[in-house]
């Protein structure tokens, strides 16, 4: 029997130096896609829920701000439900997709994304995540994307009975899972690769 050797990453699953003419080409000046990139827009005017701004910066290991990066999200509507390949039949908003993409601004490293804040999500045993947002990063020598959860730091009831953060056993760095709120309506989340206040990056 022939042993298969699996290989880790093909081009297209990797962030190269093609990652702004491939993912965000308008902010390179290609106006393309009618100068909207793909996944810069999640509401429409009929989008259920409390509409928030998010915003953040990735910080490298020296604590400067990343700035040729790209930031992807990924989260449940204003019901706690997300939105499927079925929408008929799963229930979510038809009028929110869900999924998100917003780059790194060349400047200042700044992303931002305009969505609602999610509900809770009911897991298939009966238990209850609190609100979240999942994050994905790529960037130039980050070939393989980094996976992180954002909770909102305003709601601690919810998440002191949230199964993931309840089985993370450095507690201390639960912290860098929290959103910042600033006003009623936005939310300030950063990124750290390294360094003490290091974020909390799942393997998925």
């Amino acid at each position: 029997m022939h042993k298969l050797h699996r290989l880790k990453e093909i081009p297209s699953q990797t962030a190269g130096p093609f990652l702004h003419i491939g993912c965000v080409p308008n902010q390179i000046g290609l106006n393309t896609l009618g100068g909207i990139d793909l996944g810069s827009v999640l509401l429409s005017k009929n989008t259920k829920g409390k509409r928030i701004t998010l915003t953040g910066k990735v910080f490298d290991g020296k604590n400067i701000p990343i700035r040729d990066g790209m930031v992807e999200i990924w989260q449940a509507d204003a019901n706690g439900i997300y939105q499927t390949s079925d929408t008929k039949s799963d229930g979510s908003d038809l009028n929110f997709s869900g999924w998100g993409r917003s780059h790194c601004d060349f400047e200042s490293g700044s992303w931002i994304f305009e969505t609602i804040k999610p509900g809770p999500v009911m897991m298939n045993n009966g238990s209850w995540m609190a609100p979240h947002i999942s994050f994905w990063f790529v960037a130039r020598g980050v070939n393989l994307g980094l996976n992180t959860r954002m909770y909102f730091g305003d709601e601690h009831f919810l998440n002191e009975k949230d199964p993931l953060l309840q089985e993370l056993k450095d507690t201390k760095r639960i912290r860098t899972l929290m959103a910042r709120k600033i006003t009623e309506n936005s939310y300030e989340f950063n990124i750290y690769l390294q360094g003490e206040n290091e974020t909390i990056f799942f393997e998925i």
